[in-house]
């Protein structure tokens, strides 16, 4: 029985030494690999996730209006409040007679606002509420924009398309394309597949969510649906974060109010609409585009 014992708590302790042992020679090849060289290389640069950085390079402040332009021309700005307050904030982006609002916290957090009105001249404003639906104008400054591509709004999460590296989403996107490097259109079909497959359309969240609410990738994440807005959202995100440019387009879908995609794949726009996807039956003949993120 000794001897047994003896044997059993060997074997035990040589097994747990076979894994250790495998696990640092595994470490080890995974940092002695050699990097992608060539075409590969430039592949797997392309399909890298970019991340928006506030480097402080660039800032400029009017009132209660704060705008750090440092990587403008990857197709951001950040925005914040300059000085904190308790009152509604709204942004207005302008340009070419074109004019998008956002939210703006009071607290001094700094928001990704995406440049897709292309290269040219912006107008930046900052509104304060004042009293009801009354806003008052709290800071304002021009800049002019040189996109050193114009697909680069649509490759960074913004506050309309939000998530980051630990998102479920993008996790999920690496994982289902981690063999398809350089081969866009696979990845762009592996994705649509997978949003065809994997979400239901949100009946009851439709009917229940208020005007103004930001599309919400998490949540849908977590629920395993959502309306079109977040589908949406998720759709983009999964893509960006592949190196594909996906536009969150919102308008209208015959008469109804909706959002879709369109993705830039190899130079060419391709549409999905991942409500129409996992609604079998349903049919959009007219869509209408009032703005995109």
């Amino acid at each position: 029985m000794q001897r047994m014992k003896f044997c059993l708590r060997s074997w035990r302790q040589t097994r747990w030494m076979l894994w250790f042992v495998a696990c640092i020679a595994t470490l080890f090849f995974i940092i002695m690999a050699p990097a992608p060289a060539g075409a590969d290389a430039k592949a797997a640069a392309a399909n890298a996730p970019r991340w928006p950085q506030r480097t402080g390079k660039i800032t400029n402040t009017d009132k209660k209006l704060g705008v750090d332009a440092s990587n403008a021309g990857d197709g951001y700005i950040y925005v914040y409040a300059a000085s904190h307050t308790n009152k509604g904030l709204k942004l207005r982006i302008s340009k070419d007679n074109v004019k998008l609002d956002y939210d703006i916290p009071g607290d001094g957090t700094a928001v990704v606002i995406p440049l897709q009105l292309g290269s040219g001249k912006y107008e930046i404003s900052m509104f304060e509420n004042v009293k009801g639906s009354k806003y008052s104008q709290a800071g304002k400054m021009n800049m002019t924009v040189q996109l050193l591509d114009p697909n680069n709004p649509f490759l960074v999460p913004n506050q309309y398309v939000d998530y980051n590296m630990y998102t479920a989403a993008v996790l999920k996107s690496q994982e289902l394309c981690v063999t398809m490097t350089g081969n866009d259109n696979a990845i762009y079909d592996k994705i649509c597949q997978y949003m065809s497959s994997s979400f239901f359309y949100d009946f009851v969240r439709a009917k229940t969510i208020k005007a103004g609410v930001l599309p919400d990738i998490d949540y849908c994440w977590s629920t395993g649906g959502g309306v079109c807005q977040d589908l949406s959202a998720v759709m983009c995100c999964m893509l960006r974060v592949q190196g594909i440019p996906c536009k969150l387009m919102i308008g209208y879908a015959d008469k109804q109010y909706h959002a879709w995609t369109v993705a830039v794949v190899n130079g060419e726009e391709k549409f999905f609409d991942p409500t129409v996807a996992v609604c079998p039956g349903m049919t959009v003949k007219r869509y209408s585009v009032e703005r995109y993120y």
